[in-house]
């Protein structure tokens, strides 16, 4: 991926003059002057001034086309939580529409990057209410999160991936469902690039490597094109031009389709933006007509658009030289909504700025906003709407009619059933059976795109069975039908979850009596997000929540301290250990295994190197006291070492009597991770024994995208000597990562 040029506030200014009225440009400015001094003196990661974060903030917001009060928001977006500034100072100074987007970005940010997997579905949920009201909070939170993807490198490699991951699952479809792809792709492509680096690389390496012959390939059939709707007599612009496919969209072609990178079709794109949705068609009829439609691959976005408003029409040709060829026909309104999405509604238009109401009104009519509305009243507690949102709005879609020719759109996997609590919960509540196409089918059927299902109710319906459980796949389905059977069986609920929770304590060995006492069940029922304890217990006994996590809500206190306390007598037991072998050397004379190590304030004592992380001359070590088995040496580094320390266990400084080494061989453990072309292991292999004389084993794996997995032990004299045979190996051609690995 091409590396985006670094905005400076002059470009941003210059970018923003170019639409937007001298007014308006004057607001940006002195937006741009507060953050200035708010955030002077202050630096990012890299070492830059954090000025220029948001600096690039507002400018991708300003590429956007966005109206002034959100370009403002995108300079002033980290003041409150990371300044002296507050959200009445930039209410007073910039009014209450731009304090509002701020105040939501704000309040999402406060508890971000938390390593606490509840707080960050906490700060998720947050983050996806603020879209009910104002959108440009998302708006300004995606630039947000894209310009901190593009400058990822300057942290360490497991925050990478975090944030990588946590890109992938949230953002990028948020992107996606507002319909704004220019964010989207990038997103994706950034974090594969993190996640996954052997296959981002190796799919840049294969799309790099004919990228003379596809470029020359696209132009000689838009000449086609051009011949072929040249006596359309068609009005109006039109631009023709090749499309550039994305590698994460080849990555996930090659992953769910199975399909090696040549057999992915798509590769070679045309786009045709003409004037009108005539046009389209009209377009759409001469390239059929001059090349064979392939079967299957021609989709009409037009008349049926997707749900983020996404229009065009799709079709894959047998193009010149008998190759699959796929070509997108659109207007260029429906061209803009495809690269900007809601972003292209929000867009600066004729000197004007919508107010928050129009914000508010605009909101509603995305369908993204409306289902996270109604998740939120359907879901208990934050897991179970997160899980409602992974599930139901950011899964893949298909599109069903009804009878009367309504199209309906549900999460890929979704049933009868599914589309019945759709429609309404009583039409859900009735169901008896339905009809797909004409034809009675299993409420189990998986409902396919086109297909036109007929819910068949009834009013004498005794309403949803158990069972149904099973055969629906969206949490709002689900919890239709678990409501139904909460509203009427709550008192044996009630009774059955009080049951269910005395006995999980007693096989815990609590005394019940002791804990379900009414301050307690308040405070727990509070911390779990219900109403009240009997709501709690009903949806214990119901079977929604497992009894074992309100057992340890009820018991937090008591097994804190019990744990403090087992940790003090482990600390004791080890620290009186440590004095008797300082103490009674003679005593306790054990022989040293070599005099490698030096184990600080005791002498003649045995030290052995850890097999888990294998330390060498060079590492940052550490000692951990055995019983009986003297002191074993680890990596500041190994896992073991962290559990150790977080477990109050104790360790010893300890020290490389020769950091350099000596002549004796130490093993250290290397992953080769690359594209497993003809000769690459031989090459990994030359390289190795052209560094050091020891080469204890090797193995390798290939995965069916054709990655290689190469492991290695080698022998090395210390840490320079590894990180030399480390360098030389990443320069083998088609090698991506080399990493050295803790078993």
């Amino acid at each position: 991926m091409s590396k985006v040029k670094e905005l400076t506030h002059q470009d941003v200014k210059a970018m923003v003059a170019a639409y937007m009225n001298e007014d308006h440009v004057a607001l940006v400015e002195r937006a741009y002057h507060f953050a200035a001094v708010a955030h002077d003196n202050q630096v990012r990661k890299s070492g830059e001034p954090y000025i220029i974060h948001p600096i690039q903030v507002a400018g991708i917001l300003a590429e956007l086309r966005m109206d002034p009060e959100t370009v403002c928001a995108g300079y002033m977006h980290d003041i409150v939580e990371d300044t002296g500034a507050t959200l009445g100072d930039i209410q007073e100074l910039f009014g209450p529409t731009i304090a509002l987007i701020v105040d939501g970005d704000t309040k999402i940010s406060k508890i971000h990057y938390k390593s606490n997997k509840e707080q960050m579905a906490e700060t998720h949920r947050k983050l996806l209410l603020a879209m009910s009201k104002d959108i440009r909070v998302m708006i300004v939170k995606l630039a947000d999160r894209l310009h901190n993807m593009r400058t990822l490198q300057h942290l360490r490699p497991d925050k990478q991936r975090r944030i990588s991951n946590e890109t992938l699952e949230i953002y990028a479809p948020i992107a996606d469902r507002l319909g704004i792809s220019t964010i989207k792709w990038e997103l994706e492509d950034l974090s594969l690039r993190y996640l996954n680096p052997q296959q981002y690389y190796r799919i840049v390496h294969l799309m790099n490597s004919r990228r003379d012959q596809r470029v020359s390939y696209i132009n000689a059939a838009i000449d086609q094109v051009k011949q072929s709707i040249s006596d359309l007599a068609l009005s109006g612009e039109i631009e023709i031009y090749g499309r550039p496919k994305h590698i994460y969209s080849v990555y996930r072609k090659m992953v769910t389709q199975h399909k090696q990178f040549s057999e992915i079709y798509d590769l070679l794109a045309i786009r045709v933006v003409v004037d009108s949705i005539r046009d389209c068609y009209a377009v759409l009829g001469a390239i059929h007509t001059s090349w064979k439609p392939m079967p299957g691959r021609f989709k009409d976005y037009i008349a049926m658009p997707k749900a983020n408003g996404y229009q065009s029409l799709h079709t894959t040709v047998i193009g010149p030289e008998g190759r699959p060829l796929e070509i997108q026909i659109r207007t260029h309104q429906m061209h803009e909504v495809a690269e900007y999405g809601v972003a292209a509604h929000w867009a600066y238009k004729e000197g004007k700025t919508a107010g928050v109401d129009q914000t508010s009104r605009d909101s509603q009519k995305l369908n993204i906003v409306k289902e996270i509305l109604e998740l939120r009243q359907e879901s208990n507690g934050t897991d179970e709407f997160m899980q409602g949102v992974q599930s139901d709005i950011f899964a893949d879609k298909v599109y069903a009619f009804t009878p009367k020719g309504d199209a309906i759109e549900m999460p890929k996997g979704a049933g009868p059933l599914d589309m019945a609590y759709q429609i309404h919960t009583e039409v859900g509540n009735h169901t008896t059976g339905a009809k797909v196409n004409g034809r009675i089918v299993p409420l189990n059927y998986e409902i396919k795109n086109g297909d036109i299902v007929d819910i068949l109710t009834s009013t004498s319906s005794a309403g949803p069975s158990r069972d149904w459980l099973d055969l629906v796949s969206t949490r709002r389905a689900r919890n239709k039908i678990r409501q139904f059977f909460r509203a009427h069986n709550r008192e044996e609920n009630v009774e059955e979850g009080h049951r269910i929770i005395e006995t999980e304590l007693r096989d815990n060995g609590f005394n019940p009596a002791q804990f379900m006492v009414p301050d307690l069940e308040r405070k727990v029922a509070e911390q779990m997000h219900y109403n009240s304890i009997d709501d709690l217990y009903a949806a214990v006994g119901f079977g929604d929540v497992p009894p074992l996590g309100v057992c340890n809500r009820f018991t937090e206190d008591v097994r804190k301290q019990q744990k403090k306390d087992r940790q003090r007598q482990a600390e004791k037991e080890l620290l009186e250990e440590h004095k008797t072998l300082d103490a009674q050397p003679e005593k306790k004379k054990l022989p040293t295994s070599n005099d490698r190590i030096i184990v600080e304030g005791v002498d003649n004592l045995l030290t052995r190197l850890s097999h888990c992380c294998s330390p060498i001359p060079g590492d940052d070590i550490v000692g951990y006291i055995t019983k009986g088995r003297g002191v074993s040496v680890h990596r500041r580094d190994c896992p073991n070492v962290k559990a150790s320390e977080a477990s109050g266990q104790r360790l010893v400084s300890v020290y490389w009597s020769d950091p350099q080494g000596d002549r004796t061989n130490y093993n250290a453990d290397i992953e080769v991770q690359g594209y497993n072309r003809t000769g690459l292991l031989n090459d990994v292999i030359r390289v190795v024994n052209n560094k050091t004389r020891y080469l204890n084993s090797i193995n390798g794996k290939v995965d069916h995208n054709r990655m290689v997995t190469i492991s290695l032990t080698v022998g090395v004299r210390n840490l320079n000597h590894l990180q030399l045979i480390e360098d030389a190996l990443k320069n083998v051609a088609d090698v991506y990562v080399v990493k050295r690995v803790i078993h």
